[in-house]
């Protein structure tokens, strides 16, 4: 089995080859390879030796950060399990998958390292991603008729996400739309990632361009939350994009995307809530979603109460039928008081 440190010198032998595709971002200066950061932006904080003794060796200039081409792959990749480092890296290099025995690797002996947990390697690749606004991820919501989603916190992108194929193993690198899943106090527990295209055609063209890590129960992506005091009105959808459609329409009311039916069933409301507001996809699963989630509220006595979107969901309302439409649609749902508070005259 290759050790960390033979896998360090192979990629150093070819170290222009690992940052053309890990850091495709930058160019060639001279004996270096130049970018922005781990993020693969523009730029030119970041350097990577590319021949001589330091060949394979990197410094971020701005932030301090340096390591070898093993590091630099499992920054750029949002991998945290060194034997999911090891396994990019052997792949990179076309070397055979090792033989499943224990190994010293990594300093550990007898056995790899541990699996940290999916928490905390959301919350790392959320914090190596960028802000929203002016990036693919952006245009690719505002194609959607969300206009305002840079604003939100909650929202990034990382313009080189991995991505492997469950089914065959393969990988590659996507642009992405990654949005944080917090609990109640405002913790990172997850995040959610839509793979794009990288010409702004949509989702990439791979298998599930939609995918959770992390904690998501109980959980979700927030936005318009207060950062103190209760939250006594709010709604909770199902899907990103269609929790970001009403968000679009009443941008004053917290809005929370559960990301999934089950998950949304079991989301816990905030302190001080008394009526939460769902919006379920029109379909069977929606309904169980509705049917869940009603029945939790009652029991800690807070009002559920159901708006509905005339087509699939918010974000076809939103686009095939416009805002003022998908407005005047949630005034009649809405209870008058919040009809007034959110939506206005």
């Amino acid at each position: 089995m290759s050790s960390a440190s033979e896998l360090a010198d192979r990629l150093a032998r070819i170290a222009e080859a690992v940052c053309r595709h890990y850091l495709s971002a930058g160019r060639r200066a001279g004996n270096y390879w130049i970018v922005g950061d781990l993020a693969n932006s523009k730029g030119r904080s970041l350097y990577v030796h590319l021949t001589g003794p330091r060949a394979g060796k990197w410094t971020d200039a701005a932030t301090g950060q340096h390591g070898n081409l093993l590091d630099l792959i499992r920054e750029t990749c949002g991998l945290v399990n060194f034997r999911d480092v090891a396994d990019e890296a052997r792949h990179f290099l076309s070397l055979p998958k090792p033989d499943p025995v224990a190994s010293k690797e990594d300093g550990h002996t007898g056995s790899a390292p541990p699996n940290r947990p999916a928490a905390e390697r959301a919350r790392r690749l959320f914090h190596m991603s960028q802000p929203l606004a002016g990036t693919l991820a952006d245009r690719y919501l505002r194609q959607r008729g969300i206009v305002n989603a840079s604003a939100q916190a909650a929202l990034r992108f990382h313009p080189s996400c991995y991505y492997r194929d469950l089914l065959t193993g393969s990988r590659a690198s996507h642009p992405a739309l990654i949005a944080a899943v917090t609990d109640a106090a405002g913790t990172i527990t997850g995040v959610h990632r839509t793979w794009l295209d990288q010409n702004g055609d949509g989702k990439a063209r791979v298998k599930d361009p939609r995918r959770a890590l992390g904690i998501l129960l109980g959980n979700a992506v927030r936005f318009g939350f207060p950062v103190h005091g209760p939250v006594p009105v709010l709604a909770a959808g199902e899907g990103l994009e269609s929790t970001l459609s009403l968000f679009q329409v009443m941008p004053a009311m917290p809005m929370a995307a559960a990301l999934t039916v089950t998950h949304l069933a079991a989301f816990v409301p905030p302190p001080g809530c008394q009526r939460l507001y769902i919006a379920a996809d029109a379909d069977a699963a929606g309904r169980r979603g509705i049917e869940g989630l009603s029945r939790r509220l009652q029991a800690l006595g807070i009002l559920p109460l159901v708006i509905a979107s005339e087509l699939g969901d918010f974000n076809e309302d939103l686009r095939r039928l416009g805002p003022d439409r998908l407005t005047e649609a949630l005034r009649q749902q809405l209870a008058p008081p919040d009809a007034m508070t959110f939506l206005g005259a």
